[in-house]
């Protein structure tokens, strides 16, 4: 199994900026005490593979520094060179991920789940839709038809949803967060709207329920799973109230679901914004583990 990251591509932050960027180093790290041998540095995306899901005007604002300042209030990051490098690593992460599937039946990037990118713009802190990008780049360069996008992030995969809207060959689903961001919410193929407050009883009833019944009736080639860390009950921007061991256990069903199915399935690390960043590097850490611990 393949694990791609991307901390030492640096995106510079202001101080007291709240995105915990930290974490993607300190998972990188907890990773290398327990699989050294398969981390790998990830490649930057291409624009040909970019193009697959973004307008050719958004990837050049975004590479050359000439997004306005609305399009950057949206996104939260300051412009740099070094934050449109590491947009790149990150979907280019997701991509090599997602090829290492079809191989190894689990590829992982430690960081992605950008799903708040849509085909021109980008908003809350998302660049680059990763898994949007790498849908069309296994429909295009392997012979994958149709991919299935789980995403399950505390918030809805808004820009995912409408970049795939009417296209019967990627199916998104959405569990989320009802009165979370964002305030205006598309359409996904399926969207699961928990309430406030959502714990780990029913929020697993729920995945088990809805899961399956997409799986039977689309049947995916392949899978890009959307880990997010921000259901949890510590969160600061989540609402949810899981606990560790109730993320523990989402990952293990979707991850043994995949492969029971003989499903190809890429996993990235999505959102969290847990007060301590300690925690959300530990569930983080958990998917990665249970990943291996699943197909290994």
């Amino acid at each position: 199994m393949k694990v791609f990251y991307t901390d030492h591509f640096v995106l510079p932050l202001p101080e007291g900026h709240r995105f915990p960027m930290r974490k993607y180093s300190m998972l990188r790290e907890a990773v290398q005490t327990f699989a050294p041998q398969t981390l790998e540095e990830a490649p930057a995306a291409r624009d040909d593979e970019l193009l697959l899901a973004h307008d050719a005007a958004y990837v050049a604002r975004m590479s050359n520094g000439t997004l306005t300042a609305s399009e950057v209030r949206q996104i939260g990051f300051p412009w740099s060179p070094g934050m449109a490098e590491r947009a790149r690593r990150s979907a280019g992460a997701t991509i090599a991920a997602a090829r290492a599937s079809l191989r190894d039946r689990c590829g992982i990037n430690l960081a992605g789940g950008t799903h708040h990118a849509f085909a021109d713009h980008g908003e809350g802190f998302c660049c680059y839709n990763d898994a949007a990008v790498a849908a069309r780049v296994l429909q295009r360069d392997c012979a994958i038809g149709r991919v299935l996008i789980c995403d399950l992030d505390v918030h809805q995969g808004n820009g995912t949803a409408r970049i795939f809207a009417g296209d019967a060959s990627v199916f998104t689903f959405s569990m989320h967060g009802e009165r979370n961001y964002p305030v205006r919410k598309e359409q996904s193929s399926l969207d699961v709207e928990l309430p406030d407050g959502c714990t780990d009883a029913p929020y697993l009833a729920a995945l088990r329920d809805h899961l399956p019944r997409i799986v039977r009736s689309f049947e995916p080639e392949a899978m890009i799973y959307l880990a997010g860390a921000d259901p949890f009950e510590g969160d600061r921007l989540g609402r949810l109230k899981l606990s560790k061991a109730g993320l523990a256990e989402r990952d293990r069903y979707v991850l043994t679901f995949a492969r029971e199915w003989a499903i190809p399935v890429t996993v990235t690390m999505a959102g969290g914004y847990a007060h301590n960043v300690a925690d959300i590097v530990d569930i983080h850490f958990n998917t990665v583990r249970t990943a291996f611990e699943v197909f290994t």
